[in-house]
C-alpha cells in the first residue's frame, strides 16, 4: 500500500513523520505550513490532492476534517476507485475514516493506525458499528469482483434491517457468519461463483473470486482483438466470467508481445511469463507441437504455463487452437473462510 500523509502545522508534521516510520507501508510525508519541518512542502493543496488520488492507495490528513473534505470533494469518483482517506487531529487523539471505508480499506487503516499511537478510531459505517457482515469489505479482503455496487448497497441495507441474508456458493465454505444462511430461490441473496450465467435468486449479487488462470500461446504479432476473441470464447464455453481470471500466463518469448499485453491491459489482468526450462518441468501429459518446440523450446505453452502458475489447480480446458492462438484454462483450488 502506498500512503501519502499531509499536515498543516509543525505539531502535525511531527505526528506525520512518526506515523510514516510506524506504518508498515510505503509512506511519503508532505506539509503545507510555514512551520512544517522534515517534510516535502507543497504550494497547492488542490494539485497535491488531485495527484494523490491518481497515484496512491491512501491519504492521511493530519488536521481538521473540514480541510480534508474540501480538498477531496472535486476528485470523488466512486467507492470502487477512490483511495482510502482518513483524518487525524494533530494531537493524535482521534482517527476518522471519511472515504472508501470498506473497499479502499480506510476503516482497516484507521484501526491499524489507532493501535500504533494509542488513539481512538471513529468508525461510522453502519455494518461495522452494528457488527454485521459487510459484503464489500468481504469481497475486498478475498479479492472478489462485485457484480453490482448498487445491489451491494441493497444487500447491506437488508442485512441491517432483517439481520439475515441468503447465500449460495460454488465453493466450500468455513465459518459462515450469523448474518448469512445457505439457501437458493430467495428474493434476494449473495452468490459466490466464477460463473458467467448463474442466478439462484431473483436479485442476485454475485461475488466472483479470481480463481482462473489462462494460459496463452500465439503467433508473433497476433492482434489484441484476435487474442481477446479466443480467450472470451474459451471462457464462455466454460461459463466463466472474465472477472474470474486472476492471471494470464505464457512463455517469456511472449513477454513483449504487443497484442497479448494490450489485451491484458484492457481487462486489467496480471501476467506471468516462464522460461522454456520452467515449462518443461511441468509434469503431465500434454499435446505437443513439434513446430512450437522448434521455436519455443517446449512443445506446449498454454497448458504448461497455466498449470505452472496455479496453486494445486485443475486443468478444466485443454489446449484449444484457433487463428494462431492457443488457450488453456486452469481453475485454482479455492475455499472460502469467513
Amino acid at each position: 500500500m502506498q500512503i501519502r500523509l499531509i499536515a498543516f502545522s509543525r505539531k502535525g508534521c511531527l505526528l506525520a513523520n512518526k506515523l510514516a516510520n510506524l506504518l508498515p507501508y510505503e509512506c511519503s510525508v508532505y506539509g503545507k505550513s510555514l512551520f512544517a519541518e522534515n517534510v516535502t512542502q507543497i504550494t497547492s493543496l488542490h494539485k497535491w490532492t488531485e495527484e494523490s488520488f491518481k497515484e496512491t492507495d491512501a491519504i492521511i490528513f493530519i488536521g481538521a476534517v473540514g480541510i480534508a473534505v474540501r480538498a477531496i470533494t472535486p476528485f470523488l469518483t466512486s467507492k470502487t476507485k477512490d483511495p482510502a482517506v482518513i483524518v487525524i487531529d494533530e494531537n493524535g487523539r482521534y482517527i476518522i475514516p471519511i472515504l472508501s471505508g470498506h473497499i479502499g480499506k480506510a476503516n482497516k487503516l484507521a484501526l491499524e493506525t489507532a493501535d500504533l499511537i494509542s488513539s481512538q478510531a471513529i468508525i461510522t459505517t453502519a455494518t461495522d458499528i452494528n457488527g454485521k457482515f459487510s459484503v464489500d469489505s468481504f469481497a475486498e479482503e478475498h479479492n472478489m469482483h462485485i457484480s453490482s455496487m448498487l445491489l451491494a448497497k441493497d444487500i447491506s441495507a437488508f442485512i441491517l434491517e432483517r439481520g439475515k441474508m441468503a447465500l449460495s456458493s460454488d465453493f466450500a465454505i468455513e465459518n459462515i457468519p450469523d448474518s448469512l444462511y445457505l439457501s437458493e430461490g430467495d428474493d434476494i441473496g449473495i452468490l459466490i461463483s466464477a460463473a458467467e450465467t448463474k442466478k439462484p435468486f431473483k436479485k442476485t449479487l454475485q461475488l466472483i473470486p479470481k480463481v482462473i488462470i489462462v494460459g496463452i500461446g500465439c503467433r508473433k504479432d497476433t492482434s489484441a482483438e484476435r487474442i481477446e476473441k479466443e480467450v472470451l470464447n474459451s471462457l464462455n464455453n466454460n461459463n466463466l466470467s472474465i472477472f474470474s481470471v486472476r492471471k494470464v500466463c505464457s512463455i517469456d518469448l511472449k513477454s513483449e508481445e504487443k497484442g497479448l499485453l494490450e489485451f491484458c491491459k484492457k481487462y486489467n489482468l496480471n501476467t506471468q511469463f516462464f522460461t522454456s526450462d520452467e515449462l518443461s518441468e511441468v509434469e503431465g501429459y500434454f499435446e505437443e507441437s513439434s513446430f512450437v518446440k522448434d521455436i519455443a523450446g517446449v512443445g506446449n505453452v498454454c497448458e504448461r504455463a497455466a498449470i505452472k502458475a496455479s496453486h494445486n489447480g485443475k486443468l478444466i480446458q485443454k489446449k484449444t487452437a484457433s487463428a494462431g492462438v492457443t488457450v488453456a484454462i486452469v481453475e485454482d483450488e479455492y475455499k472460502i473462510k469467513f
